[in-house]
């Protein structure tokens, strides 16, 4: 019974995808019996199951949803429930092999809307318990329970899973106001399984898309203290050519599986709608959040920082110029400049050149920033220090786009161009929109794991603990986000960069200032004081208001924003209204934090300097 909860405590799992989907993608009509499949077409079954687990997923659920009798009973299968279930555990677990858990599917016997009334309770009580009985008998680890909408049902489902001695895991179908089918509230159904003895998780699953059961979640998982798993849908179907299809794309659902996973959700997956490749790159960038990390043979480096000592060969104050001002406790201030989508980098180089006479310490240059292909930022800073411009190039490096090998080539290459300064980030999920082939992300380790790798190059170690000489000395920036969902998990997150070896730490752009104070007050706990540079962006229009406020990830622009910058009459007006609120935030937050970094809007550099305008030194 320990091995599924002992997992789920280690680690946030993966879940497989939609198996009905998959059935009727490959032509299976609807009318016909899914669960039979089992046994006539055990290859189609297999392959599916194959599929998610190469994809990435931890759990694999079998093809049983409605093998009880009274599902069956319709197909004139009812005798056949003991032979499809051990079947549909057999596939499941040749497919799964070592390592992965294979969870006994059981759907409701009633209808979505039906409630479960007194006289039926027996039957469908002995319905259940022959079907699990089957699914343990043949060897699942957990029996798990899914698109339950009756209080009645679920908890007599769970008690005949009770009593095949197996982890139970029981969840709800709820709509977009959080209601299931039968009247009742997220809440009213959710209390009871939490109360209910027989039931060790908890989970949200079907009717709703990604983004409708992010609002349900945020409101009822700090009620809860059983684990949470969630299967949302791919989105809302919509009838295209004839055919009612899930149109929410694997980028958009793994935007929003890390959003479920930094809220506290152990375990994410896909309902219907949701393919191989939905897991596939769900997979690929959760297992680079730090909560996925273990230590992994060769990568005792990257993977845990007793193996590297936090005494740097390199001094900070050494490292660079921005090294040693923010050393010793100055104030910096930093422009962030895009490169350019060409390879023609004169105009990026004079916006370095004004923000360098403005007395700018630093140029931030993003790396393939909301997953677009620019000129790439280390290419960028060694141009810039070719240029012979003073002022310092803090080039960003994304975890997305590279392995751990060819991190180590280019930290090590970036430190023999004479680059003293990173910004580490774990990236953007890539976009393939407008572009002719399939984009993959690479995501083997997060911001964590990178900065520990480039701490141990400080420290004189490679990837395999081999000494390189000289250390790397490079000044490690991380990240943060003041306005995350849940901002404790955030400051956890950047508590551990800084265990990992981080410097410095660059905000995303704040527009509220309260919020930053908050984050502020909760950083103040760190494992040792850092230097912290407020991110700003001042807006230009409206138009970049509500682009911020909807398409940029990690980014709250709060309602009297947007007002304000509704109200401004032309072009010109909502700019200067952009600069004067930036300023604003500046200057509530300027005596508790080291320094800001301010976005250059459009490539408009005179813009960023506006709001630096008597923050920079002398």
């Amino acid at each position: 019974m320990s091995t599924y909860l002992q997992q789920l405590n280690q680690r946030p799992l993966i879940l497989d995808g939609a198996m009905g989907t998959a059935i009727y993608e490959a032509g299976v009509f609807v009318n016909a019996c899914y669960e039979e499949l089992v046994l006539t077409n055990p290859a189609l079954i297999s392959g599916i199951h194959r599929a998610y687990g190469e994809a990435g997923a931890d759990l694999l659920l079998t093809n049983t949803f409605g093998a009880n009798r009274v599902k069956l009973r319709g197909f004139g299968l009812a005798d056949r429930v003991a032979a499809i279930n051990a079947a549909a555990v057999r596939l499941a677990r040749e497919a799964a092999g070592p390592g992965r858990l294979v969870g006994g599917d059981v759907g409701p016997c009633q209808e979505i809307a039906a409630k479960l009334t007194e006289a039926l309770a027996p039957e469908i009580e002995a319905a259940f318990a022959e079907q699990m009985q089957a699914l343990a008998g043949a060897g699942a680890d957990l029996i798990f329970l899914e698109t339950f909408s009756d209080a009645r049902e679920i908890q007599v489902a769970a008690r005949a899973a009770r009593a095949t001695g197996l982890p139970v895991h029981a969840s709800v179908t709820v709509d977009g106001r959080g209601e299931t089918a039968t009247g009742l509230s997220v809440t009213t159904i959710m209390e009871l399984l939490e109360a209910d003895p027989n039931i060790d998780t908890v989970g949200l699953n079907c009717a709703v898309g990604p983004t409708g059961l992010l609002k349900i979640v945020q409101t009822m998982l700090p009620r809860l203290t059983k684990p949470l798993l969630v299967k949302p849908n791919a989105g809302f179907p919509q009838q295209v050519g004839g055919r009612m299809l899930y149109l929410a794309g694997p980028e958009y659902f793994t935007e929003k599986a890390k959003a479920f996973i930094h809220l506290g959700v152990r375990g994410v997956g896909g309902c219907c709608g949701t393919t191989a490749e939905h897991i596939r790159v769900l997979a690929q960038t959760l297992k680079c959040l730090g909560e996925f990390q273990s230590p992994t043979p060769g990568l005792q480096a990257v993977n845990t920082r007793e193996e590297t000592p936090m005494t740097e060969a390199v001094a900070q104050a050494d490292k660079s110029r921005l090294g040693a001002r923010l050393a010793r406790g100055e104030r910096v201030s930093s422009v962030e400049i895009l490169s350019p989508k060409g390879p023609d980098m004169t105009a990026m180089i004079d916006k370095a050149r004004q923000c360098e006479a403005a007395g700018v310490d630093a140029i931030n240059i993003p790396d393939g920033p909301r997953a677009t292909a620019r000129v790439a930022p280390l290419v960028a800073a060694m141009l810039i220090r070719q240029a012979g411009l003073s002022i310092e190039p803090v080039p960003h490096y994304c975890c997305r786009d590279r392995n751990l090998l060819g991190m180590q080539s280019d930290i090590l290459g970036a430190a023999a161009a004479g680059i003293r300064n990173l910004l580490v980030i774990t990236g953007d999920p890539p976009k393939a929109v407008g572009m002719a082939t399939e984009v993959r992300g690479v995501f083997e380790v997060d911001a964590v794991g990178l900065t520990r790798l480039i701490h141990s190059l400080n420290c004189g170690f490679d990837l395999s603990r081999h000494p390189i000489t000289p250390p790397a000395a490079m000044l490690i920036g991380v990240g943060a986000n003041p306005c995350a969902l849940d901002l404790r998990h955030e400051v956890d997150r950047l508590f551990r960069k800084i265990e990992a070896g981080a410097e410095y730490v660059i905000t995303q752009p704040v527009f509220d200032p309260d919020a930053l104070l908050r984050f502020l007050d909760l950083a103040a706990n760190a494992p040792r004081r850092v230097p912290i540079l407020a991110g700003l962006f001042p807006l230009i229009s409206l138009k970049n208001a509500e682009f911020m406020r909807n398409e940029v990830p990690g980014v709250v622009v709060p309602d009297a924003v947007i007002t304000r910058m509704a109200a401004c009459p032309d072009r010109e007006s909502a700019r200067a209204a952009g600069i004067e609120m930036t300023r604003s935030v500046l200057e509530r937050v300027a005596d508790r934090v080291d320094g800001a970094q301010v976005s250059a809007p459009m490539g408009q550099v005179d813009t960023a300097l506006r709001v630096l305008d008597g923050y920079i030194r002398p």
